[in-house]
């Protein structure tokens, strides 16, 4: 990535502030820090951001009051929040609301390296489809949306509830183009649980980076794709269909559902 990237740190803990600086320096980003999420609009109005991380809870004005206050000023920087183990439904809220992806406090540097990778080529990505669109072009970046009956968690897993109850997960064309080529793929194994906004496998890619996949939904797994243990192309080919991660039996589908974006309203 370009030392041309800037990004913008909030939390209210200067601890926080300095690690995650110290992390980002080190890849040759240039940051500002805030301890004011209220104070920060000023500073983001002022400066061209390529990227935003900012912690959900904060006294005065929280995560989620800064996501309704960008997405009301037609603010498009992408979001990352940072949170406590504790508060994984509102991670998973906020990525309803528009953040692109949440890193757990404690975090470990691979998880926020990780992510903030893919939340700067979420943007670079972003930034060529407005210049496309603006110059009249023919995109030049493409992604295919999920099918229009599945639903998603933010850009990143989609899931489909099948006639016998049971629903397949599986990540993104979107999200697989903000990481490089999956050339391994750590599954869980059958019969485990797994929970909404939590991490269900871990892709490794060539750049030598780790990326959590966040499952869309609570369940326990019924089935996994074993073929993409020997051929994690399938992923990137055939994202929705062949490329699918688990089968598993929604513990509470009802519930989970309302953090879920019709991936029908992607075409409108």
């Amino acid at each position: 990535m370009s030392s041309e990237e800037k990004i913008l740190i909030i939390d209210d803990e200067q601890v926080i502030l300095d690690a995650v600086t110290k992390i980002a320096l080190l890849e040759g980003w240039k940051v500002d820090t805030i301890l004011n999420a209220k104070d920060s609009l000023d500073k983001i109005k002022r400066n061209n951001y390529s990227l935003i991380l900012s912690d959900i809870m904060m006294p005065d004005f929280d995560g989620f009051q800064l996501l309704d206050e960008l997405y009301n000023r037609k603010i498009d920087i992408p979001v990352i929040m940072i949170t406590g183990y504790s508060t994984v439904e509102n991670a998973v809220k906020s990525l309803y609301k528009g953040a692109i992806d949440f890193i757990p406090k404690p975090f470990t540097f691979n998880e926020i390296i990780s992510s903030m990778h893919r939340g700067l080529k979420y943007r670079k990505i972003q930034k060529k489809m407005e210049e496309d669109k603006k110059l009249g072009k023919e995109k030049t970046i493409v992604y295919v949306p999920c099918p229009p009956k599945y639903k998603r968690l933010s850009y990143i897993s989609w899931m489909n509830l099948e006639s016998d109850g049971s629903a397949i997960i599986g990540a993104t064309d979107q999200f697989l183009e903000t990481i490089n080529n999956v050339i391994n793929i750590k599954l869980k194994s059958i019969d485990e649980p797994i929970l909404q906004g939590n991490s269900c496998a871990i892709f490794d890619t060539d750049d030598e980076l780790t990326h959590s996949f966040i499952a869309p939904l609570a369940g326990r797994i019924v089935d996994r794709n074993t073929n993409l243990l020997s051929e994690p192309s399938l992923l990137e080919k055939d994202p929705y269909f062949e490329g699918w991660l688990y089968r598993i039996i929604p513990s509470d589908i009802e519930y989970d559902i309302k953090y879920l974006v019709p991936c029908s309203s992607d075409r409108l």
